[in-house]
């Protein structure tokens, strides 16, 4: 594909970058609130985070169905589905918030991760049209479209979370099915072709074990999911580290920080706290977007993925030192940019591993495997949070420990296929 043919991939980034924007919000608003939500109503404390951890679940268990339904149906119909999915998921953990019913209120978190599914497609679908050269620059912008969605988030949920009489998070569940349902037209505007039906004759590709096996789909593939799954470990655990050691009295709030919140308990300031602080993650994990396709065009995918990891070490390293407000935005604005150069990373390399008839199957499965890892991380997030320790500040230094043998992980993969043969890899 030439770069003649960027005029249409062009398009399709900028309605994907205003999804990103717009229907993107609903991730942080739900990642700020859901661990403080599940707090309120689930009667063991281990389990403060299960609601996050269903939104993963449902996301993985839905990845491949709707993966499926885009390679027959076309990338409108996936996205759709996960709008829809987003808005009633969201409407049944407002009414199991609304009755005080925990499993309700994982109920609709459960469904509302078919909406997550189906954003994790977006930056694939961005390469779907553009040349090789454009592919890795289309992937980084749509990324990019978070930043907004960083912004008006986590201060909506904020908001939002108290608008609802005096049930806590309410309103941040119902501002959410909000921007499903207004966000979803969006997709009219995209023009992507439906994959062709393959004719008899045609090239079924590698099988998924044969996929899985070729070595810089394996390396890929792990690089991704220990990115997200380390994000997704430390972020979700945030909030209730940042209410636990504030309301505790471990953390003090900053003089810079005191015109910005309002006056309430300590929980309630530390809870708009904590919003800030997941702001400043989340405009970390989507700002270098604007640069990290150059970057991998200039340095090598290769060389961008070890940098992410790298800084996802560093973010643990600054994590552990304390648990004052400054090493919160400190560690979590390291994770956000460590999260960009290993995800966006991997999904590129995955991105140029594969043929398009094999892009089904490779994507569901890739999507499968990462949003497993981090749901595994997701639901062990709570248990070290709350169940490791004596204090918060103990659950945040087991959170944070947690992080190094995955790192390990995933960098003796990348070390093991820079070593391998160029033509075997």
């Amino acid at each position: 594909m030439n770069t003649a043919s960027d005029t249409r991939a062009k398009r399709n980034v900028t309605v994907l970058v205003l999804a990103q924007a717009v229907l993107g919000a609903q991730m942080p608003m739900i990642f700020t609130i859901g661990g403080l939500a599940g707090q309120s109503l689930a009667t063991n404390p281990c389990f403060a985070t299960l609601p996050i951890s269903m939104i993963v679940l449902g996301s993985m268990l839905s990845a491949t169905p709707v993966s499926a339904v885009m390679q027959k149906y076309g990338r409108k119909v996936g996205f759709f589905m996960g709008a829809f999915a987003g808005a009633v998921g969201a409407l049944i953990a407002a009414y199991g918030l609304q009755i005080g019913s925990f499993p309700i209120l994982l109920i609709g978190s459960l469904i509302t991760g078919m909406y997550m599914s189906a954003q994790g497609f977006y930056r694939f679908a961005a390469a779907d049209t553009a040349s090789d050269e454009y592919r890795p620059k289309a992937i980084s912008y749509v990324m990019a479209g978070g930043l907004l969605a960083a912004v008006i988030g986590p201060q909506l949920g904020n908001y939002s979370s108290f608008a609802f009489g005096a049930i806590p998070f309410v309103g941040t569940y119902l501002a959410v099915a909000g921007l499903n349902l207004v966000g979803c037209w969006l997709f009219l505007l995209l023009d992507i072709p439906r994959p062709p039906v393959p004719s008899v004759d045609a090239p079924r590709g590698r099988t998924r074990l044969e996929l899985l096996t070729t070595p810089r789909i394996a390396v890929a593939v792990i690089t991704a999911m220990v990115s997200y799954a380390l994000m997704n470990l430390v972020m979700t655990s945030t909030p209730l580290a940042v209410v636990g050691c504030g309301v505790g009295g471990a953390t003090e709030v900053p003089s810079y920080l005191t015109n910005l919140i309002p006056e309430g308990t300590a929980r309630e300031q530390f809870q708009f706290i904590a919003g800030y602080v997941v702001t400043g993650h989340v405009l970390a994990m989507y700002i270098p977007s604007f640069f990290t396709g150059h970057l991998i065009a200039r340095f090598g995918v290769e060389k961008i993925v070890a940098t992410g990891l790298l800084i996802l070490a560093i973010a643990g390293g600054v994590a552990l030192q304390g648990v004052q407000l400054e090493n919160f935005f400190i560690a979590l604005i390291l994770l956000g940019i460590g999260w960009n150069f290993g995800f966006i990373g991997a999904t590129a390399m995955l991105a140029s591993s594969h043929e398009p008839h094999e892009r089904g199957r490779m994507q569901g499965m890739n999507d499968l495997i990462v949003f497993g890892g981090v749901t595994f991380a997701s639901l062990s997030s709570g248990g070290l949070m709350n169940c490791s320790g004596g204090t918060a500040q103990e659950g945040w230094t087991a959170v944070n420990m947690a992080m190094a043998p995955f790192l390990v992980l995933a960098g003796g993969a990348l070390l093991w296929l820079a070593l391998r043969p160029k033509d075997d890899a």
